[in-house]
């Protein structure tokens, strides 16, 4: 079986508030960007580990509904998926709670009732729907 492997990065220095650090991925995508406490629990400049799962979660899911129109006979006019990660406070710590995906979908010749078997589809076998260990909604629009 066929395995791909992708790499990110992280460096840290100093206490966990008053810290900076940096990431980088293995396309280069992101060299040293700046991420910390500020970027993280406020709105500082940088990005922040929820930040990039929701690109991430964005992405994959967009991805893997093109699949599933195509695989229908469905050629998509225009896929625009956002992603909202819900991070709360669990004790003394945190955890990502939720992702909310929203889906605005152009797909000509395609029903309500399809539309939506291929997009639940999407969002369940999507690999970072599958990694995530936290309630993952998705609000799909089909535009005309």
């Amino acid at each position: 079986m066929a395995s791909i492997h992708r790499t990110a990065s992280a460096h840290w220095e100093g206490s966990g508030k008053e810290g900076t650090g940096n990431l980088t991925t293995q396309s280069g995508v992101l060299k040293d960007s700046q991420y910390g406490f500020k970027t993280r629990f406020e709105n500082g400049p940088g990005t922040n580990p929820e930040e990039l799962i929701a690109a991430a979660h964005a992405g994959c899911f967009t991805m893997a509904l093109a699949f599933q129109l195509s695989g229908a006979g469905h050629v998509p006019q225009a896929l625009d998926t956002s992603a909202k990660v819900s991070l709360e406070q669990e004790g003394a710590g945190w955890k990502i709670a939720a992702v909310a995906l929203t889906l605005k979908a152009k797909v000509p010749g395609l029903s309500q009732e399809e539309f939506q078997k291929l997009a639940d589809a999407a969002k369940a076998g999507c690999p970072v729907s599958k990694v995530l260990n936290a309630s993952i909604t998705l609000d799909a629009t089909l535009e005309a």
